[in-house]
Parts: structure tokens; sequence; C-alpha cells
């Protein structure tokens, strides 16, 4: 079983700093897929838990590797119950990938802030995320492979 990934802003933030400006269109738009980031399929079946409950299990999640970054497991909305998921008003800004669209999870005791995120219109080098949602997985939240 793999470990729980962990997402730090700070080390994100970072790679983004350090990561070399390559032109790929001509008109401005930078892309440095093919060197930064990787996404494929995850092997395995995967699931993600808040506040004890299943939000989702899915054995079609994406794996995004960016830089030097842990892996990130993108759920596709289908498999995740969008019911405990609440749209907030947090947005930001990757140049690689998009803007991203946050959401908060509401549980029986809790409500747990901007955990989820989504890029509703990824970069065009990053399309396969369009439609699927990634967690911070802070002790609160857990995503792993069962």
């Amino acid at each position: 079983m793999q470990q729980p990934h962990r997402f730090d802003p700070e080390h994100a933030t970072n790679l983004i700093r350090k990561a070399p400006r390559i032109s790929s269109d001509g008109n401005g738009e930078t892309s440095e897929m093919a060197a930064h980031i990787t996404i494929r399929k995850a092997e395995g079946t995967w699931s993600v838990r808040a506040g004890g409950a299943v939000l989702g299990e899915s054995s079609n999640a994406l794996e995004l590797v960016e830089g030097d970054y842990p892996p990130v497991i993108y759920f596709p909305r289908d498999d995740i119950a969008m019911a405990f998921l609440d749209t907030s008003v947090k947005t930001t800004h990757c140049p690689y990938k998009g803007d991203a669209s946050y959401f908060s999870v509401v549980t029986k005791s809790t409500t747990l802030g901007d955990v989820a995120w989504s890029y509703e219109a990824p970069l065009e080098a990053v399309d396969r995320i369009r439609g699927h949602l990634a967690f911070y997985t802070n002790g609160d939240v857990t995503v792993e492979e069962i």
C-alpha cells in the first residue's frame, strides 16, 4: 500500500519559481509539460476519506507528478460523492495547469475548508485532469491505494 500523498503549498511554489520557462506556441503561453509534469493512469484502486466518511473510490484515477514533488492523485468527479463538497470562493493560478477552483468538505462534525481543488479549464498540456479533483492530505483527509 502506498503512503497517503501530502501537499505542501510552499514547496510547490518553490518548484514553480525554479522551473525553466520554454515558449511552446509563440504567443506568450509557456509549457514545461514534457520536463516538469507527468500525468498517467494511477495503478490500482484509490480512495479518499474525510471525517470518517468515504468520499470516493476510483480505479480510474490519474497520478500527476510535478517536478520533484510527490505524486498527487486526481479523482474523476463521477467517482466522488459531490454532495459532501461545497464550492469555495478560493481560486489560485498555476502557470503550468491554469486556474484552480477549490472545495470544502462538509462532514457531520465539521467543515474542512478548501481541501479539494479542480482545474475546470486546464491548460491544453494538462487537459487530462479536466473533470478531476485532487485533495490536500492534511490529516483530516486521506488519499490511499486500497
